[in-house]
């Protein structure tokens, strides 16, 4: 079926009257909590940039794209600049393995200079939950990440996202390096 709307306007006929098949924000919408299993990945690094300068480096929504792995072909699509505050829901894309994916996210926690958390709402994975950690430390700042996450697919796809995730916060971790100087 096409329309004006292309194959993400389909609908489904018959029993499901007014369903959107191809619809990414359906497709695509994560679990309202976590799953009964969830993987975790951990990392923190120092940074030899004070407190204040080290979060209002990741305060600023622009600066993801220099966190992410060109792989990736990340791009920001809310417009900026983005004001953070819980309750922001931040638009982006990636292509993963050659496929746009849609993601949106949202600000649960924002608490300036200390944490600040997102949840994938539309996306990639069934689940997504990543805390941001700041600590001032002798000659800098530990940045710790924190994510939960549970993949589409798990019984498939687990070990392929696992790595994955893996070599994204690698790839972070080396980015901030570089930026400050660590």
């Amino acid at each position: 079926m096409r329309s004006s709307q292309g194959i993400s306007g389909a609908r489904a006929g018959g029993i499901f009257p007014g369903l959107r098949v191809f619809d990414p924000a359906v497709l695509l919408a994560a679990d309202p909590s976590a799953p009964h299993r969830v993987d975790h990945l951990h990392r923190d690094i120092v940074v030899s940039a004070p407190l204040s300068e080290t979060f209002g480096f990741f305060a600023n929504a622009a600066n993801l794209q220099r966190l992410t792995p060109p792989w990736l072909d990340f791009s920001i699509l809310t417009p900026m600049p983005i004001r953070m505050l819980v309750g922001l829901e931040i638009a982006y894309r990636i292509r993963l393995y050659g496929m746009p994916i849609p993601w949106r996210s949202r600000i649960d926690v924002w608490e300036p200079g200390v944490r600040f958390v997102d949840r994938q709402i539309v996306g990639p994975y069934r689940w997504w939950r990543h805390e941001h950690r700041f600590e001032a430390v002798a000659g800098g700042t530990r940045v710790i990440d924190h994510v939960e996450y549970a993949p589409r697919v798990g019984w498939l796809s687990a070990g392929f996202v696992r790595r994955d995730v893996g070599r994204i916060f690698d790839y972070r971790g080396d980015a901030l390096r570089r930026i400050f100087q660590a």
